[in-house]
């Protein structure tokens, strides 16, 4: 394994703005003007977000760079399908490195594996492989909008995309070392590491219940190709309807756990309060009277038509965006241009399954002015977004109902 250095991390704006020009029009202009980037989050990002270039990847909005942490701009969340060039990035740890797929292996093992195993991507890309499209949206995406102001990677809108993933299913890894009765959490760790040894490593872990699921896998590939290094190459873990931080990159170790793991990744990190928010998934042997781990994305809805304060012609306008869940599936996005008195449905587009991006537009009629347009998703078992933030202390599931003002 070869480590990533410096230079793979340091983006320039110059070079950002300009390729950002011949897309987007006036978006390079944001690089110097953060509020545009990614709005709604803290005056003080601006003193130090920028555009960044990674290689591999269309310019991004540079939050960190050890370890890189770069969000999506709005305009690339516009398909169903986010282009693998356009997808945001997020580590924990900086020591990244550059594996070789020749000798790339994972360990298959743990307490609760009768026989442990080593895999090599050819024998992953053996075992029969399925595709699902997902969203993969890091847990702390919006973190940036809360209000009062908490800790962490002032994410704005674009932590987050949609992709198809292949692979082998981790139900099927499991088989070949025959879990024990007694296993109780599958864990995980990737090639990546700390770059001081006080920093703990990066390792998660999933429920056994979850990790068999027909929908959990091991993938190689992002919409077609190979894993880009930045999004987990060779191999990582895919878990639909989960927030990110389970999907673990440059995955090297599988292990059956027969005790919870006890990894800071796992507690005291990534824990929202029992019975702040409406979700179904419970991580129940990691859960104690206090708080719990984060698992399901809440329903949500995106507009990436067009950006807050943008200016319009007055007439018919068709406002357009994408709405998602945990996984339910979407029922229906509606629209208000009277701050919420009256709503109407918005068309959805292509469906690519209950775990991807749905499409929605809608056309309002824009009047000479400003004119205000707010979203709400609702899934399939009834859940919508909020109008006010649920506050909790790691900025987690913020799904309230975007509002934006156009002027015509």
């Amino acid at each position: 394994m070869k480590n990533m250095n410096r230079r793979h991390f340091l983006g320039t704006t110059a070079a950002a703005g300009a390729a950002l020009t011949g897309g987007f029009g006036r978006l390079s202009e944001a690089a110097a003007a953060i509020a545009e980037l990614t709005p709604g989050v803290p005056e003080g990002v601006g003193s130090y977000a920028t555009m960044g270039t990674l290689p591999g990847k269309k310019p991004l909005i540079q939050l960190s760079d050890r370890p890189p942490n770069y969000e999506a701009p709005i305009e690339y969340l516009r398909t169903p399908i986010t282009p693998n060039d356009q997808f945001y990035v997020r580590y924990h740890l900086s020591d990244i490195p550059e594996v070789d797929v020749k000798t790339y292996k994972i360990k298959v093992g743990g307490d609760g594996a009768a026989t442990p195993i080593e895999l090599t991507l050819a024998d992953l890309k053996a075992m029969p492989a399925v595709e699902i499209a997902a969203v993969n949206q890091c847990s702390g995406n919006r973190r940036g909008l809360s209000k009062p102001h908490v800790q962490g990677v002032e994410w704005g809108y674009g932590a987050m995309g949609c992709a198809r993933w292949k692979g082998a299913r981790l139900k099927d890894i499991l088989d070949k070392i025959g879990l024990k009765k007694e296993t109780i959490e599958i864990g995980f760790n990737g090639a990546d590491g700390p770059a001081v040894a006080a920093t703990p490593d990066f390792i998660k872990s999933i429920p056994a219940w979850k990790a068999i699921e027909e929908t959990t896998i091991v993938a190689y590939e992002m919409n077609g190709q190979p894993l880009p290094h930045f999004n987990g190459a060779p191999a990582r873990v895919i878990v639909p309807g989960w927030t990110g931080t389970y999907w673990m990159k440059h995955v090297v170790e599988i292990n059956a756990l027969t005790k919870p793991e006890t990894n800071f990744w796992m507690n005291p990190a990534y824990r929202i309060p029992v019975g702040k928010f409406p979700i179904r998934d419970r991580f129940l042997t990691q859960e104690n009277a206090a708080n719990t781990p984060i698992t399901e994305i809440v329903v949500n809805s995106l507009i990436t038509s067009h950006r807050d304060g943008a200016k319009v012609k007055a007439g018919k306008l068709t406002v357009s965006g994408m709405a998602w869940d945990g996984g339910y599936g979407i029922r229906s996005v509606e629209v208000s241009t009277d701050g919420g008195k009256t709503w109407g449905t918005a068309a959805l587009g292509v469906d690519n399954g209950r775990f991807a991006f749905r499409p929605w537009s809608f056309d309002i009629a824009a009047k000479k002015g400003k004119n205000s347009v707010t979203v709400n998703a609702t899934n399939k078992i009834g859940q919508s977004q909020t109008t006010e933030l649920i506050f909790n202390p790691a900025g987690y599931h913020n799904n309230v109902m975007q509002n934006i003002t156009l002027t015509a």
